[in-house]
């Protein structure tokens, strides 16, 4: 078995440096949760919404819903307050609820059937400006950051706005790689195992609160990992093998230091539809292959905000540029183990209807490294929880992942493409 270097010394240095951002934002923006605002007017002139909080909010996002027709606004870093009636227009009534957490969910009941277009916070940020209308968007998310908002959500503002931007999201070179598992010969191909989330970003919950994105996704990999490694026809690696936080870019770039000759992504879907169940296989793509795909990107794109401090440091048109510019090679190598994926792991893993998709996650974006993501189950429907917590459904999983691993790369090496020729690549 060989063993690389440790990873404590880069949990080290990304704590000093979190601490760092925690102490300058504090300074620019002092914390007072008595301040946190609620909703003091909703105005309807036309088509066009205006909702007037008491002080600036968080990140924002709207959702239009049918049967009875709604529109349903998140706002955080707001309490629900006072019940507050609608000037007229399209909008019936106004509902508030408080959200787990730290944020309200505002429901504006429609008169009739809407869609809700892009978001605007105003100046101050205590106004959110939105147009409804049929024929619009379901769904519509607003990052105070990218409206040059406070980067935090009970900030209190001061006379003179600020605007920070501390671009700590390029992969550290320094990061330690992590230890390499199994035989002993660079020959054989290197697969490195993602585990999704992790330290302060604990993904999704399930409903009853017991099970943790973080958790199931690192207990996975690890089983994932036991089963290759016993297969004694691969290398492998792990992203993180402890509760710690990574930056999406810092994931795939771990597996590019190595060499790594698949990359695979570990995480537990999430559904406002408690029904929703079973897998799904991501690969890469510059659009969406369908609304959903797009939502779930967004969702796990956020995870490079700490706090509303944005970790990333690429917007989107950037990473619309990256993915231009991926090897059509590798894309077709990803979709050819996503396929294999479904097909032979199809008894252990029980996957959903339509289980290949394409979306833009940031940890797919190498363009020199295969790489997939799997959405191993619904953590927020119970029995997808309980499958992806127990034993026996991990182990089910790590059985159908190792024989899509082993036969992707007999079938690489009966087309006379060895681990070799795909290092030469890079």
């Amino acid at each position: 078995m060989t063993k690389r270097h440790s990873t404590k010394a880069g949990l080290i240095r990304h704590k000093g440096k979190v601490l760092s951002l925690f102490a300058l934002a504090a300074a620019l923006f002092p914390l007072s949760p008595a301040l946190a605002g609620v909703l003091t007017a909703v105005e309807v002139s036309g088509n066009d919404v205006t909702l007037s909080f008491n002080g600036p909010g968080g990140e924002a996002a709207a959702l239009a819903l049918g049967s009875p027709n709604r529109i349903a606004i998140d706002v955080a870093g707001h309490s629900p307050g006072a019940p507050v009636q609608p000037t007229g227009g399209a909008v019936r009534s106004v509902r508030q609820g408080r959200m787990p957490g730290n944020g309200v969910r505002i429901v504006l009941d429609l008169n009739g059937p809407m869609g809700v277009g892009p978001m605007h916070y105003s100046p101050d940020g205590r106004q959110i400006y939105f147009r409804i209308a049929p024929g619009l968007g379901s769904e519509q998310a607003l990052s105070p950051i990218l409206d040059h908002m406070p980067t935090l959500a009970m900030a209190r503002m001061v006379e003179r706005r600020y605007s920070v931007t501390v671009p700590i999201g390029t992969p550290a070179t320094s990061l330690p790689l992590p230890s390499i598992d199994g035989p002993n010969n660079p020959a054989l191909p290197l697969v490195v195992v993602d585990a999704g989330h992790g330290g302060h970003d604990p993904g999704a919950i399930s409903p009853d609160g017991r099970y943790r994105e973080e958790d199931v996704t690192l207990a996975i990999a690890r089983r994932v990992r036991d089963a290759l490694v016993a297969s004694g026809r691969v290398r492998v690696a792990l992203t993180r093998d402890s509760d710690r936080f990574l930056v999406l870019e810092e994931r795939y770039g771990l597996a590019r230091r190595l060499g790594a000759d698949l990359f695979i992504s570990i995480h537990a879907d999430s559904a406002e539809n408690t029904g929703a169940t079973g897998a799904s296989i991501y690969t890469l793509s510059e659009t969406a292959s369908d609304r959903e795909a797009s939502r779930l990107a967004a969702r796990e794109n956020r995870a490079n905000i700490l706090n509303g401090i944005d970790l990333g440091g690429e917007n989107a048109d950037v990473r619309s540029i990256l993915i231009d510019l991926a090897q059509r090679e590798t894309m077709n190598l990803s979709v050819d183990f996503a396929r294999t994926l479904q097909r032979t792991a199809g008894s252990d893993i029980p996957f959903r209807q339509a289980a290949l998709r394409h979306a833009g996650f940031v940890v797919l974006k190498a363009p020199d490294m295969p790489s997939v993501l799997l959405e191993t189950g619904f953590i927020s429907n119970n029995d997808d929880a309980a499958r992806l917590a127990s034993a026996s459904g991990q182990n089910a999983i790590a059985r159908g992942v190792r024989e899509a691993v082993l036969t992707h790369f007999a079938r690489r090496l009966d087309n006379g493409a060895g681990t070799t020729t795909i290092a030469a690549r890079r």
